[in-house]
């Protein structure tokens, strides 16, 4: 008999205009209060924030307005952080695992805080049609993963080791590289079985004429 997922009771969350995936980098420009203090604490505890998607209002404090977060978002790990100038930090965080948000509330900073059920991973793939979109999509990546190097190593948005031969990952990255609109992106995020998402991003792919 499979566990219950684990629950976060208290997970500060980040609503942007951007979709991370497992697996993916997030550099970010922090300046505002409650994210600088949301930072400090995520580095001094070694603890993640939640990055969602906006559903509506705006990434910076707006008086009249409460940005409200998609359910479905990825945890965020701090790699990086360097301090340009007073009052600004630079931070680089990579996605680690899906949560669904069970609730939400507003704490008197404007800081989101969240009850957060972790997602399991992808169902693996299943069938040889999967397979082969599989080995067709890895190709491509790899391709312009060849591409972007050639232009510079540094401007590279993804991070080592790469692992061509993971259908999550694989489509996780072609889902963030690719010129998708930010909401078809966020269903690519939420869906939990990998050949699902390799079949929708190899039929854009053949729609776009990229293989």
């Amino acid at each position: 008999m499979s566990s219950s997922p684990a629950v976060l009771a208290d997970l500060p969350l980040f609503p942007l205009h951007t979709v991370l995936f497992p697996g993916g980098l997030l550099p970010l420009k922090i300046f505002e209060a409650r994210y600088l203090d949301m930072a400090s604490e995520c580095l001094r505890e070694h603890t993640p924030f939640g990055v969602c998607l906006l559903k509506s209002g705006a990434e910076v404090a707006q008086h009249d307005e409460t940005a409200v977060p998609e359910p479905v978002g990825c945890l965020a790990l701090i790699e990086q952080c360097d301090v340009e100038t007073v009052g600004m930090l630079h931070i680089q965080a990579h996605g680690t695992q899906r949560f669904h948000l069970l609730s939400h509330r507003v704490e008197a900073d404007g800081l989101l805080v969240g009850m957060a059920e972790l997602i399991p991973e992808d169902i693996p793939l299943e069938g040889g049609k999967q397979l082969a979109q599989f080995g067709a999509c890895a190709e491509v990546l790899e391709r312009i993963i060849a591409t972007i190097r050639e232009r510079g190593p540094a401007s590279l948005p993804f991070a080592e080791p790469f692992r061509f031969d993971d259908p999550s990952w694989v489509s996780n990255r072609l889902a963030e590289v690719l010129p998708i609109a930010l909401r078809a992106r966020q269903k690519l995020m939420e869906l939990n079985d990998a050949g699902a998402r390799i079949e929708i991003v190899h039929h854009y792919m053949q729609q776009h004429q990229l293989l």
